[in-house]
């Protein structure tokens, strides 16, 4: 299932949200449509949580299967949603856009070459998956400029076909280079998806979609 929407009139939606398979992480102040459209579409549970000021869990958190990683300025003290079996990382670094600056699945993961070897570590035994530095094309944002799920994988279009089968390799699925929103390459900004659906951003055009959707469905 894939579905249009805004979120706080947005069309950049991945700002304001973290999902995975089982739980998606929204600002406490996110309506009841969109939250309606997450559980229906994504068939997850919604955890409303004021850990963040900005509300963005898109930009300051990433999460697998294995492991939820947390930055900004958020500590133990503010988790204020059950994150079940996962491991949790609040990780303290210069780059503490966590969600701009990783991408993984259940497979692997791809982080802004800035980090150190010592949070690379880190991040890796938290999510539970094998985790090198890359970029994606031009984006050092990693994860800005990608989303990948267990079914499939959409990079933003500066990236080469050579490098798409290197990240074929590290994520364990097919990879399309793609767009949103009318030609945003910023597609982890713009989507939200895991196995089950997709929501895109309310100005993404129809040949967007049969292209997200073809990849991630």
């Amino acid at each position: 299932m894939i579905r249009k929407i805004s979120f706080f009139e947005s069309e950049f939606i991945g700002l304001y949200c973290r999902a995975w398979e089982d739980m998606a992480i929204v600002p406490v102040n996110l309506d009841d449509k969109s939250r309606g459209a997450l559980r229906e579409v994504l068939g997850v549970e919604v955890h409303q949580s004021r850990m963040d000021p900005s509300g963005m869990y898109g930009v300051f958190s990433v999460m697998n299967s294995h492991g939820i990683i947390i930055g900004g300025n958020a500590g133990k003290r503010d988790l204020d949603f059950d994150p079940g079996d996962r491991r949790v990382l609040f990780l303290k670094d210069t780059i503490n856009a966590v969600g701009n600056d990783i991408v993984a699945n259940d497979h692997g993961a791809m982080v802004h070459e800035d980090f150190s070897n010592k949070n690379v570590k880190l991040i890796e035994d938290a999510l539970g998956v094998e985790t090198v530095k890359g970029r994606m094309g031009s984006f050092l944002t990693v994860g800005s400029g990608s989303i990948a799920t267990n079914k499939g994988m959409i990079v933003n279009p500066e990236v080469s076909d050579e490098d798409m089968e290197i990240i074929k390799d590290i994520f364990k699925v097919p990879v399309s280079a793609g767009t949103a929103n009318f030609g945003s390459p910023m597609v982890g900004a713009s989507l939200i998806a895991n196995t089950k659906g997709i929501l895109v951003g309310e100005k993404t055009t129809a040949i967007e979609i049969g292209s997200i959707d073809d990849v991630l469905s």
